[in-house]
């Protein structure tokens, strides 16, 4: 089965900073773009940030220059470091994986179970 979990969400004070981890299980054994969405109450889920299996990144305009997203291959694991957190950022943030695996045909899409990232102001 394959599986994302997600660490690193919790409360913070406005201007904080959080690093948000996403590991992929083993079974995922070709992974192309991995990335980080987020949802607020009453919101749709939108993207915050991707990465390629190569390192090309994508921002959403809201976080340029605040968020940084990476990713260690050998690990099948994603990164958010998020700086200078601001009260509108508070949502839940979830990683998804673009993979490939021994009993599945073709790629598919792979969601994790998401973590609350809390800003106070």
């Amino acid at each position: 089965q394959v599986q994302l979990v997600e660490s690193g969400g919790g409360l913070v004070q406005a201007g904080g900073s959080l690093r948000l981890s996403c590991a992929a299980s083993r079974n995922i054994f070709s992974i192309a773009t991995m990335s980080w969405y987020r949802q607020a109450p009453g919101k749709q889920r939108e993207l915050v940030a991707s990465i390629t299996s190569v390192g090309t990144t994508n921002y959403a305009d809201a976080v340029k220059g605040r968020f940084t997203i990476s990713r260690d291959n050998a690990k099948n694991t994603v990164y958010l470091q998020m700086n200078n957190l601001k009260p509108e950022d508070a949502a839940v943030y979830y990683c998804k994986a673009v993979g490939r695996t021994s009993t599945t045909v073709g790629w598919s899409d792979y969601w994790g179970q998401g973590t609350q990232v809390t800003v106070s102001s």
